[in-house]
Order: structure tokens, then C-alpha cells, then sequence
């Protein structure tokens, strides 16, 4: 199983910048598409950003022009750079990401990290 630790999450006030990591674990499985997801207090989990392992991303509109998905495949990394931030970005952030190993395709959740933007 992959293992995903994340990082970057905190205080802001709005209009400022964050920058999420979620480092991968080490293991024999491929990784394929790596994404994040938010939930916001009362809400239900939302789709972020995606990035494929070609390198090809996706946005959900609420963030489009402010934040940028993108991942470092040597450390098995991706990241959220977070832009423009508005309190309603306030969230918990989760990575998650798609693994294959013998044909069998498999995902993981990170623990979250949590986003606060003041206004």
C-alpha cells in the first residue's frame, strides 16, 4: 500500500499564498493519477486539481487561474500551490492518489492538512 504524508497546510489571510506537499512512500506499485480533494466544514469532499503521470492537469472551476497542480515523479511527490486564497478555500486538503501493481488498480488518502484563510 502507498502511504501518503502531507504537508503545507496553515493561517493565511486572504489573498495570500500556500504551497501543499504530499510525498508518496517508496514502493513497487506504479503511481498513476495524483490528486487533491477538500472538504469544508459541513460539506461534502471536493475534487480539486488532478494530474496525470504524463504530467497532464485538470482543474474544478472554483480554482482555476489561482491554484496549480503539479508532481515530481523522481520523489514521488505532488503539490498545491494555492493562490489568491478566499475564505471559502478554507478546507480540509486531502491528497489522493491511483496505483497499479499486476494489472490491479488501487488508491490512497492522505490524513489532510488543514487550510484556514482569514478574511
Amino acid at each position: 500500500q502507498v502511504h501518503l504524508v502531507e504537508s503545507g497546510g496553515g493561517l493565511v489571510q486572504a489573498g495570500g499564498s500556500l504551497r501543499l506537499s504530499c510525498a508518496a512512500s517508496e514502493s513497487p506499485f506504479s503511481i498513476n493519477d495524483m490528486e487533491w480533494y477538500r472538504q469544508a466544514p459541513g460539506k461534502q469532499r471536493e475534487l480539486v486539481a488532478t494530474v496525470t503521470s504524463a504530467g497532464n492537469t485538470n482543474y474544478a472551476d472554483f480554482v482555476k487561474g489561482r491554484f496549480t497542480i503539479s508532481r515530481d515523479n523522481a520523489k514521488n511527490t505532488v503539490y498545491l500551490q494555492m493562490n489568491s486564497l478566499e475564505p471559502e478555500d478554507t478546507a480540509v486538503y486531502y491528497c489522493h492518489v491511483w496505483y497499479s501493481k499486476n494489472g490491479w488498480q488501487y488508491d490512497s488518502w492522505g490524513q489532510g492538512t488543514r487550510v484556514t484563510v482569514s478574511s
